[in-house]
Parts: structure tokens; C-alpha cells; sequence
């Protein structure tokens, strides 16, 4: 999305082909960004210097919440009508967080579903005002697609959190030349400034590796090691939990010369104990909290995870999912309004688990299965081609050598 409102061509290297990113290309296509795509995740994007041109036809946003909202931020500022459209999943994700402050900053909004869910429908303004706006809750999506505004518009644009979440967008604007000021929790960006074109390798993803980590570390004996992967430290609290539990973990950071750290983590396998995973730190495990609830069933002792209520409106009702889907494995586990209650150390069995199209729940109860006794069935598990489309290969790779 920075590179499509530079200055000039981005050669954009180790770009992830999942239908999430493919779709993110897809829907700037249609905005008039040219896009050459070369081998396997390699793409040079040529920006427009931030004027799009208006679309003849809705903008397919699949099942990313990411890409919808992040990409309202720019359209706030584009003067024309655009109708974003998700899948089923996405239709039933809010949007009134990302409407209510590019509202205030003169864009017009309504949601076609119902509950201020998608179709999104975006009338923009040419005259944007920046605004100073506190978070009511811990987003990266919304923080990010208010900044993203804010480069439109007149003024500084600030943004206040109640917990620190991911940085990548920050970060980001500031490799691209964007001047960036922070002052604690509050973020702001000054309103004309344009990313600069510039070339840059995207770092793997924790996200998608926390799978591979994860089993590991359950498996006392086991040995890991993951390369060139995403080290930012608001995306590593997942590892930070790993530890508290016994985990044995080791670091090494690389890749100096980038905005985003990078590097190796080498994992030993160890018997693990319950912990507890609430407060400031969801914000940076939110994608992680799945596969955590599975090595807390793995774990001795009781693992609690709380203040997660964001978990219900994700691409599925993540809570409830998590904990049926442990039940029904034979894992001792209580559902709460905010989080849930887990008592590992009871074996795991195989059972037939409905993924609801969530790539991140099919891909947790894949390595539930690792540890069950007997088979696990999962249905609707092609929604992994959103995220990570060689997830089956490395797990059939890990399972047998």
C-alpha cells in the first residue's frame, strides 16, 4: 500500500502469495497501480504519489480485515465513491471503528450490513483535517488506517493508544521517508508527506512461524530452527509467553539495515507449565492467543488467558471456537466473556473440528492433532491459502522428516 502511493517503482521481494496480499494486489490494480509480478513473491508496484484513480467495479477484499481497513485509511482521501466487499467472514467484522474517526476527518462512510458490517461504502474527501484521536481500543488496523489518512490530510494527525500494538505501519512510513513523531503512546504524522520509493525484502512471518515454534517447544526432545524470520519486538510477545512457560528459546537478530528486525530462533523442546496471558500483552500475542490455548492444553498446570474479547470478531468467534474444539479433544477448558480457563496436561484425542474458514483456527487444531491420540479430521481447512499456502507441505514436512 506504501509503495502504491510513492513517488516511483518498489521492487518488493519475498511478498507472501497468500489470497490476503494476492488480494491487497488486486484490489490496487483496479485502483490504476501497476503492478509486474516476476517470480514467487517478487513484485515491482509503481505509485501514483498518492492519487488513485476511481475504480469501475467493487474492490474485493476477501476474508482480510487488514486489507479493508487499512486501504479506507487511503481511500478517505480519494475523490470518488468506492465500494469495498468481503467474503462471508469478513461481512460479519465492524467497521464503525475504522468509519468514526475518518468520519471526523471529513471522509463519508456507511456499512451496507447489518451491525456496521461490509459492503463498506467510501465517499471521499479531497480536504481532509487531521484530527487528535484516542484509540477506544487496542487496534493496529485502525491506528494504522487513521495515519494512512492522515498523510492526506491538513494538519497533524495523532493517535493515541491505551496499549502499545504492532508498529509495522510506523515503522514502515518511516523507511519510506515519512517523518514519524512518538511521544509515549501517541503517534502522529504531519499531513503532505508522501512515501518515497524504496526497494524492500518483507521479513517471514512470526504469525505463520508461531506454528511450527509452538510444537516444538511442546515436545520435549524436539529441535528447531526458524530463519529469516520477523523479529519486531511488537510481535514477539508470543515468545515472551514461551519462556514464562518453560520454553527454551534463543534470539538472534540480523537484517540491521531494514525497518523491521529479523533474524533466527532456535527452539528446544521442554515439558511446558500453564501461565497466565492477559493485560497489555494481548494486544501483541492477538494472532498467536489460538495456537497459545493448544500448548496451554499441552502444558502442566492451568494457563488463563484474559482480556482477549477482541478474539469474537475475528474471522470467527475465536473464544468459543478454541474452546469447543479443545472439549471436544478431551482438554479441561471453561469459556469466559473475555478469555478462558485451561488445565492441561489431560491427552489430547483425534476428533472431526470445523475450522468455520479460519485459517488461523485450522492451523492451531493442525498441530493439536500432532500431539492427539488416534486421527483429526479438519473440515473447511482450505481457508489456510489465505495466510500461508505452504502450511500443508511444511506440515507434512515436520510430521515426517
Amino acid at each position: 500500500m506504501l509503495a502504491a502511493i510513492s513517488d516511483g517503482p518498489c521492487a518488493l521481494d519475498n511478498y507472501l502469495d497468500g489470497e490476503d496480499c494476492l488480494g491487497t494486489l488486486d484490489v490496487l490494480r483496479r485502483l490504476g497501480v501497476r503492478i509486474e509480478s516476476g517470480a514467487a513473491g517478487c513484485h515491482l508496484v509503481h505509485g501514483l504519489g498518492g492519487r488513485f484513480v476511481a475504480p469501475n467495479s467493487d474492490l474485493e477484499c476477501g476474508n482480510s480485515g487488514t486489507t479493508m481497513r487499512l486501504m479506507s485509511g487511503l481511500l478517505a482521501a480519494q475523490p470518488f465513491r468506492a465500494r469495498l466487499t468481503g467474503d462471508a467472514s469478513l461481512s460479519r467484522r465492524p467497521m464503525r471503528r475504522i468509519m468514526t474517526p475518518l468520519g471526523e476527518m471529513g471522509a463519508r462512510f456507511y456499512t451496507e450490513g447489518a451491525g456496521d458490517c461490509p459492503p463498506l461504502v467510501i465517499e471521499g474527501a479531497s480536504d481532509l483535517c487531521g484530527i487528535e484521536y484516542r484509540l477506544p481500543m487496542a487496534s493496529a488496523q485502525v491506528k494504522s488506517a487513521v495515519l494512512l489518512a492522515g498523510l492526506f490530510a491538513r494538519g497533524m494527525t495523532a493517535v493515541t493508544e491505551p496499549a502499545p500494538t504492532r508498529d509495522h505501519t510506523e515503522r514502515m512510513l518511516e523507511y519510506f521517508g515519512v517523518p514519524v513523531n512518538k511521544d509515549g503512546l501517541r503517534i502522529s504524522v504531519e499531513g503532505g508527506h508522501l512515501p518515497v520509493a524504496r526497494d524492500f525484502t518483507v521479513p517471514g512471518d512470526i504469525s505463520s512461524a508461531a506454528f511450527w515454534i509452538a510444537a516444538a517447544a511442546a515436545r520435549p526432545g524436539s529441535h528447531l530452527a526458524v530463519h529469516d524470520v520477523g523479529l519486531n519486538p511488537t510481535r514477539t510477545g508470543f515468545l515472551a509467553v514461551l519462556k514464562r512457560m518453560g520454553a527454551r528459546l534463543r534470539e538472534e537478530t540480523g537484517g540491521a539495515n531494514s525497518a523491521e528486525p529479523r533474524g533466527r530462533i532456535e527452539i528446544q523442546g521442554e515439558v511446558l507449565s500453564g501461565t497466565s496471558i492477559g493485560g497489555e500483552e494481548i494486544p501483541n500475542v492477538i494472532d498467536e492467543l489460538p495456537i497459545l490455548a493448544v500448548v496451554g492444553a499441552l502444558a502442566q498446570g492451568v494457563t488463563t488467558i484474559r482480556d482477549a474479547a477482541e478474539l469474537r470478531v475475528k474471522e470467527s468467534d475465536r473464544l468459543a471456537v478454541v474452546a469447543h474444539h479443545l472439549q471436544a479433544m478431551g482438554a479441561d477448558v471453561t469459556e469466559h466473556p473475555d478469555g478462558m480457563v485451561i488445565r492441561g496436561g489431560l491427552p489430547l484425542r483425534g476428533a472431526r473440528l470445523d475450522s468455520h474458514g479460519d485459517h488461523r483456527i485450522a492451523m492451531a487444531f493442525a498441530i493439536a492433532g500432532l500431539f492427539a491420540d488416534g486421527e483429526t479430521i479438519l473440515e473447511n481447512a482450505g481457508c489456510v491459502e489465505t495466510s500461508y499456502p505452504e502450511f500443508v507441505r511444511q506440515l507434512e514436512r515436520l510430521s515426517y522428516g
